[in-house]
């Protein structure tokens, strides 16, 4: 790496330091882990990345092959459970995480109300609690993402009482056009499904719904 490029690499951290500092007390050392990852030998060369972590204790450097290599491994330095991309599922197969999380509040995982799910999880699916959350990651099968979803959703609907409102976006706003099983279709099933929740609670039925979905589009009713 050249040293312009050393140079601003060590600059990125001593700006996150003078951040931190600047921040006030609240800011407590050790309090989050961040990593920055750059490419060996810059954008036009080398065959290896470099990811540096910093919990404002210590610092720690991994190399790999990959940039999520790299990351996972400074994140298991720090006693983390690293993150590696999983490979596709396969054809005819979708994968994707739900979680409930009413519009009124999410109850804590421990709640009652989940045991029966958490002793007989619906098939393809593993109990796991998701930002404080109940969650289920998922490998269904389905023609699309969406038909995947709608399925297990009325299965959990009718088997448990519960409508699993949340696919795991954050970003409603933000929009991929990647096909009928990328990230573009997660938010539009995020947004049915937020809507199949907290419609009912303003007096607008399933049928509603529906019909505004197709007089909207130009379908008619």
């Amino acid at each position: 790496m050249s040293e312009a490029l050393e140079w601003g690499f060590e600059l990125g951290w001593r700006l996150h330091a003078l951040e931190a500092a600047l921040a006030g007390p609240w800011k407590r050392r050790g309090a989050g882990l961040s990593v920055r990852v750059r490419r060996d030998g810059g954008d036009g060369g080398g065959g290896t990345w470099t990811a540096v972590g910093d919990d404002g204790e210590r610092r720690e450097t991994r190399t790999a092959d990959t940039a999520d290599e790299a990351t996972a491994a400074v994140q298991e330095a720090f006693g983390l459970t690293g993150w590696r991309p999983q490979p596709p599922p396969p054809p005819g197969w979708q994968r994707f995480t739900l979680v409930h999380a009413p519009a009124d509040g999410a109850p804590p995982f421990e709640d009652p109300r989940y045991e029966g799910l958490k002793a007989r999880p619906p098939q393809g699916c593993a109990v796991e609690e998701v930002g404080g959350c109940f969650g289920l990651r998922c490998e269904r099968p389905g023609g699309r993402l969406l038909d995947a979803v709608a399925d297990l959703c009325g299965e959990i609907r009718a088997g448990h009482g519960l409508l699993m409102g949340d696919l795991c976006i954050e970003k409603l706003w933000e929009w991929s056009a990647d096909g009928t099983d990328g990230w573009g279709a997660e938010i539009v099933g995020q947004l049915l499904l937020m809507a199949a929740e907290r419609g009912p609670r303003l007096g607008y039925g399933t049928e509603d719904l529906v019909g505004f979905l197709r007089a909207a589009a130009g379908a008619g009713r």
